[in-house]
């Protein structure tokens, strides 16, 4: 695989090992990147970047950066290396701005990790091949990427409302819907060719517009 792997997404595997491993070892240096409701509403804009760069541990990291090796190929390789580059910081963003929307209330929460980036190039890679077979862990059949792609997106929306484990359940919702607009904006070509599959992943999206605001405790 990674003899294979797009250079582009290798080096961003690299720089986020990087920013990672400095995490680790230097506790403000953490403190000072990660996400965190109050910095960034004072102004501290740039954890809504950065805090994709950390992660908790280094099996959070290669969680992480496994899922963006393995679609991030795919999306590089079908969109190019600047659409990439775009639908994956631009997912990164799109999960910082939700989680900061949905967590405003709670000054003091805090977050790491690239899962709302990742959560954008999984989404966006369901979306331009929604009948790729994906065999999730236990399962011993393939299934369809649009049906996993739509049960993670309903999964995530029932994580925010019951607060299901230590996860940052908003920004894999926030980034999987950014991965989404981003593919339909810069890859329009699939309104054409995956009309049905735009429709059907569509479908927690419109839920979350229209029934957000149940999901606030």
């Amino acid at each position: 695989m990674l003899r294979d792997a797009n250079p582009i997404v290798l080096l961003l595997i690299v720089i986020t090992a990087l920013v990672t491993y400095k995490g680790f070892k230097d506790y403000s240096f953490f403190e000072r990147y990660k996400f965190q409701v109050n910095r960034i509403l004072n102004g501290d804009k740039i954890r809504m970047m950065s805090s994709g760069f950390l992660h908790a541990d280094w099996l959070h990291f290669a969680f992480n950066m496994y899922a963006l090796l393995l679609f991030g190929n795919i999306v590089a390789g079908r969109l190019g290396n600047l659409y990439f580059i775009i639908i994956y910081f631009g997912s990164l963003l799109a999960g910082s701005l939700y989680s900061l929307f949905y967590h405003k209330k709670e000054s003091y929460y805090s977050a790491i990790g690239a899962s709302g980036a990742v959560s954008g190039i999984v989404y966006a890679c369901i979306l331009i091949y929604p009948q790729m077979e994906l065999s999730p862990l236990f399962l011993p059949i393939p299934i369809p990427g649009y049906i996993i792609g739509v049960a993670y997106m309903l999964y995530t929306i029932y994580g925010m409302k019951k607060r299901v484990g230590n996860i940052g359940h908003s920004a894999h919702l926030g980034g999987a819907i950014g991965g989404y607009a981003l593919v339909l904006l810069l890859h329009p070509v699939v309104f054409q060719t995956n009309t049905i599959f735009v429709v059907i992943l569509s479908v927690p999206i419109i839920l979350l517009v229209l029934f957000g605001n149940k999901l606030n405790v």
